[in-house]
């Protein structure tokens, strides 16, 4: 057996309804003015256009934009212009009255894209494709990371508490691979959503596709599992995967306006939605730790999050995400033993042992393009790392290897490793202290074993 993610699928038909092409403007679950105006921005931005183009610019169906078109037609705010385009369609374009409507619509949303949905759509959408309705096996887990070299241990905590759903804290020494490792759970998670272009609350529409957080796929097949197609104005993607390191603040976790372009835009756990939101380096935010864990308290609890239009009109929305905290500070340095009962998880990242620093020294040699010799590996554990009592850390093997091949560079000298060039790589590593010798090493998370 392959082993393939066990999934609880949830009811079709569902599912189906929710996605449904909408075929009608009571079908869009927005209002005809709403779409009317919508209409009249995409006019007003290009000009004139066909059906076909308005339909790649909104995602709406054909039947739908005649029936409004011929409204605005009706209210003397669009025309059929004389003479078709080169395909015989039919081109429209906005009125003197229509430009008027166009401008008024444009001073209250600055929003011209793919028809939104409505927010509680999308609050059903969220459910029918939540992560909760996967388990993650352990011969899913194991094989998932079989080309990493990683504890089995590890692996064997992390599973549980993905299953959880529940928030993880992953804590340990700089170097550990906790960032790394992290972001890889995401290949747990090789299925699709649907992201909302946008989503409405009443008439105000905040985006929520991004192309820096979402990958899209194909959408062919998608269509074999709807009648006709699911609702153009989802997109396909991957699970996202989101993480946010040091330039993390409050406002980025909040609906912000932009009173400029006069549009709202989705926070960064609205657009991880159906996926993974990492918290990198917790600590190191420009918002205080406790100030910014207490921001998830009420979402982890309710499955939902609250937020507030700059109207002062306030609406909540699904949290459906994997919340992973990640640190190189000791958790109860930053949190208070009742938040951290709240997460539930909490796994520390340890060095390597003999044998793992082994196998990953070999596999930073073969992609070197360098020969492995492993007496010289163990002189590196007893000669250096032993007396000096420092952790061997996923990142030491790659950094000091390259380290050594940069010396062998500049002095000209055939390309096989020396202690010589192991030892200079080492003294130019760490750092010595005036009172002796207590190495440091970079604090960062490197992507330290995904080496083929």
């Amino acid at each position: 057996m392959s082993g393939p993610m066990t999934t609880v699928k949830p009811q079709p038909t569902a599912l189906h309804l929710v996605a449904a092409r909408p075929r009608t403007p009571e079908e869009t679950g927005l209002s005809r003015g709403f779409l009317s105006d919508l209409i009249a921005k995409h006019l007003f931005d290009a000009g004139v256009l066909t059906i076909r183009e308005l339909a790649e610019r909104t995602a709406l169906a054909g039947s739908i934009l005649e029936e409004i078109l011929n409204h605005l037609r009706h209210e003397a705010c669009v025309e059929i212009r004389t003479r078709p385009n080169d395909d015989g369609n039919l081109r429209y374009a906005l009125t003197e009255r229509g430009r008027g409507r166009a401008l008024a619509a444009l001073t209250v949303s600055g929003y011209v894209g793919p028809a939104p949905i409505p927010h509680t759509i999308y609050a059903d959408l969220m459910r029918g494709q939540s992560l909760r309705h996967h388990r993650i096996t352990r011969q899913r887990m194991h094989e998932s990371f079989a080309d990493l070299i990683i504890d089995a241990a590890l692996l064997d905590r992390l599973g549980p508490a993905l299953n959880s759903r529940r928030a993880i804290f992953v804590y340990g020494d700089p170097g550990t691979g906790k960032t790394f490792i992290t972001q890889q759970i995401g290949r747990l998670f090789d299925d699709t959503v649907m992201v909302p272009y946008a989503i409405s609350i009443e008439d105000t529409v905040i985006q929520i596709y991004d192309t820096a957080v979402h990958t899209r796929m194909d959408t062919n097949a998608a269509t074999l599992l709807f009648d006709g197609g699911h609702d153009p104005r989802l997109v396909m993607c991957r699970r996202p995967v989101v993480t946010a390191g040091g330039e993390l603040n409050a406002e980025m976790l909040e609906v912000t306006y932009d009173a400029t372009s006069r549009q709202y835009r989705a926070p960064l756990q609205v657009k991880a939605n159906g996926g993974l939101f990492i918290v990198d380096d917790l600590g190191r935010q420009r918002i205080e730790p406790a100030t910014l864990l207490n921001r998830w308290i009420v979402p982890m609890e309710e499955g939902k999050d609250h937020f507030s239009l700059a109207s002062g009109q306030n609406f909540s929305v699904p949290f459906d995400v994997v919340l992973i905290f990640s640190t190189n500070v000791r958790p109860e340095e930053l949190v208070d033993e009742a938040f951290l009962r709240r997460i539930g998880y909490k796994i520390r990242f340890e060095a390597l042992n003999a044998r793992q620093f082994h196998a990953l020294w070999e596999r930073v040699c073969l992609e070197s393009a360098i020969s492995c010799d492993a007496d010289l590996c163990q002189w590196v554990i007893d000669e250096l790392y032993e007396p000096t009592a420092t952790p061997m850390l996923p990142c030491h093997p790659r950094d000091l290897i390259r380290m050594a091949i940069d010396r062998q560079q500049y002095t000209g000298e055939a390309l096989e490793l020396s202690s010589d060039d192991l030892r200079w790589a080492w003294d130019n590593y760490f750092v010595r202290l005036a009172d002796g010798f207590t190495p440091a090493w970079p604090d960062n998370d490197v992507n330290w074993s995904n080496l083929k």
